[in-house]
């Protein structure tokens, strides 16, 4: 079963929840505050209904520039994204914001969706239409199919979010990959604790003992619900609630990760590369305190640069974040970081080492190894990784949770390396790199 997320984007008051609740027949703002409000504070959920047998979850994200921190919690897990925009207002700085972190975060595949058609006159239109043009150029959204909304055409637009969500490719469904970031937590009478996110990875089953991280402790999965009904398992890209036994709501947060044991690793630094975004007037330099947000989770941390002492619009650095408290991420994983003061999204990037040792800066042998973490082949960062643990004589499974791969791809990988004789393996089946026997 293909399971995907789709998520809608932009700015306050520009209809995102009234699409949503046109297309599914849900309404997504379910705090009381919300409802009061008419704006989206919190993550609303709803399914898109379909014949073709798809599991598909919409997530509504807030558009008020102060609720992007409860934005990027659910964007980081979307297949699809909805870029809205009312004809009536046209591009605003939360679509462009929006925009900016789409980018910064991959997102592959989008519609472009005008909202309150109804409301303005051909000319005005197509004025907002090559605005628009304007901002998605050179993007993945510059080719995307478009289309004007107001009480009609919602048919057209769920026939185009199926044709689309058909060439989504599977995600990674191994157990071992298991891995949801949790988004709510709370408490149902009968049933005891509950937490829900969106399953990046992987794939759990009730009666399986997962970890939560970075506390580190292991749980039993009592009970999954996903799309609305009890399963037995839940897979990649559903939107999942699980139950958990023998702990209470007050010992779990918003921001933790549930993942297969070991799994993940704990650590207080990140070697990254960061891009900022070209539209922002903020300079990123060497010491600077940030908002870091990942996953469903927002911190502080220190940025040192390693190869410049200062980045501005467009330009990009590795650079080593320096956490007050450990967190548990992957390599590979996106991340979009806000301005210290004032609180200001202005750039992204992405995790090459998820727990690193302390570096110094202006290294020109560090600055080589994360060039290979950033463009190199499996084989090239897989060697670089071994040269490094070989005092350790890692397993195949740290080797694997390192690079972010399951035990199988990094043991076909260690082939490679043997038949190279790169690699060279202990009785036990633990390896080390050659030039560390050499020396």
């Amino acid at each position: 079963m293909q399971n995907v997320i789709v998520g809608t984007s932009g700015h306050v008051d520009h209809g995102k929840t009234c699409l949503i609740k046109a297309l599914t027949g849900i309404q997504t703002d379910r705090l009381r505050e919300e409802q009061k409000r008419g704006i989206t504070i919190e993550l609303g959920f709803a399914n898109l209904p379909n014949d073709e047998g798809l599991h598909i979850g919409i997530i509504d994200v807030p558009g008020h520039e102060k609720f992007v921190k409860n934005m990027l919690a659910g964007i980081g897990g979307i297949d699809l994204v909805l870029l809205v925009i009312a004809l009536d207002e046209g591009v605003m700085p939360q679509t462009v914001e929006h925009f900016e972190i789409l980018k910064m975060l991959h997102i592959r595949q989008g519609i472009i969706v005008f909202t309150k058609a109804d409301l303005v006159d051909e000319d005005w239109a197509e004025m907002v239409e090559e605005d628009v043009s304007e901002l998605v150029e050179g993007s993945f959204l510059e080719n995307a199919d478009r289309i004007r909304v107001s009480g009609q055409n919602i048919d057209v637009l769920k026939k185009m979010i199926l044709d689309k969500v058909r060439s989504v490719g599977m995600r990674r469904s191994e157990p071992e990959l298991f891995r949801l970031p949790i988004d709510r937590v709370f408490t149902m009478e009968g049933f005891g604790t509950v937490v829900t996110g969106t399953l990046l990875e992987g794939s759990c089953r009730a009666g399986e003992e997962v970890m939560v991280y970075p506390e580190e402790r292991i749980l039993k999965i009592r009970g999954i619900q996903s799309h609305g009904s009890k399963e037995e398992a839940a897979y990649a890209g559903q939107r999942t609630a699980i139950n958990l036994s023998n702990i209470k709501k007050e010992e779990l947060s918003r921001g933790e990760v549930l993942a297969a044991p070991g799994s993940l690793t704990n650590s207080t630094f990140l070697d990254v590369k960061i891009s900022l975004f070209k539209t922002t007037d903020r300079l990123l330099k060497n010491g600077d305190r940030i908002h870091f947000n990942y996953g469903s989770a927002q911190t502080i941390a220190k940025a040192v640069l390693l190869d410049k002492d200062s980045i501005g619009a467009g330009e990009s650095a590795f650079v080593q974040l320096r956490f007050d408290e450990p967190l548990a991420v992957k390599r590979t994983d996106r991340f979009i970081i806000r301005f210290y003061s004032p609180v200001e999204t202005f750039g992204g990037g992405i995790i090459l080492d998820a727990c690193p040792g302390k570096h110094k800066r202006h290294q020109e042998e560090l600055i080589n190894a994360l060039a290979i973490r950033e463009t190199g082949t499996d084989e090239e960062v897989l060697e670089l990784v071994l040269k490094e643990e070989s005092i350790r004589f890692p397993s195949v499974h740290r080797l694997a949770a390192k690079l972010n791969w399951t035990d199988r791809e990094t043991e076909e990988r260690l082939e490679k390396l043997k038949k190279q004789k790169k690699a060279l393996s202990l009785n036990d089946g633990n390896f080390f790199h050659k030039d560390f026997w050499e020396r």
